[in-house]
């Protein structure tokens, strides 16, 4: 008993992950099964310009391991970074392109991370798989341009909200450093 109260202690704050995770297969799973009839096509002009490639399948399929990976590593490793790498992949389930606005905040997770801020090929390689998750789901017809614009407008809006106080930080000391400057006149 000791054990498993030792083990709730340190990866409590999995636990609203899990709960939202379970609710959304449950809403998913129905939705899926009980939304038929009336529906409406997204389509963009620019969607015709784009071809029909399947080898992107591949990318688009990477985007399970990507992202699981991501959230993965920052649960272990840190708590914070954890959550704001899931605020990131889950306030975007109910976006057009899951795919494309969480393959946004799977990188933005990493590029804002300290622990890959010296690793150079890492956050090459995130930007990389990212954009061609991202252009995998125009290049396999999943998902419309319009889509994939909407995620990057919410994907947006998230950073901006998830990394707000480091902004606040950020406009502090650079408010500080032009304070303490002599002003020459």
């Amino acid at each position: 008993m000791e054990k498993l109260r030792i083990f709730y202690l340190k990866y409590k704050h999995a636990i609203p992950l899990i709960i939202y995770g379970i609710i959304y297969m449950t809403w998913f799973a129905w939705l899926e099964k009980n939304t038929t009839g009336h529906y409406r096509i997204i389509h963009m002009a620019a969607d015709d310009y784009i071809p029909f490639c399947e080898v992107f399948v591949i990318p688009y399929f990477l985007w399970f391991a990507y992202v699981s990976a991501v959230v993965i590593y920052f649960f272990f490793k840190n708590k914070e970074d954890y959550y704001r790498t899931c605020i990131f992949l889950f306030t975007g389930m109910t976006m057009p392109s899951i795919h494309v606005y969480n393959s946004l905040g799977a990188h933005f997770a990493i590029i804002r991370s300290k622990c890959f801020e010296k690793k150079k090929g890492i956050r090459i390689g995130s930007l990389i798989l990212a954009s061609s998750i991202i252009m995998a789901t125009m290049f396999i017809k999943q998902h419309s341009v319009f889509d994939v614009l909407t995620a990057f407008v919410m994907a947006a809006v998230m950073y901006t909200l998830v990394y707000r106080y480091d902004l606040l930080i950020a406009v502090r000391e650079f408010r500080n450093k032009r304070k303490a400057k002599p002003q020459i006149g």
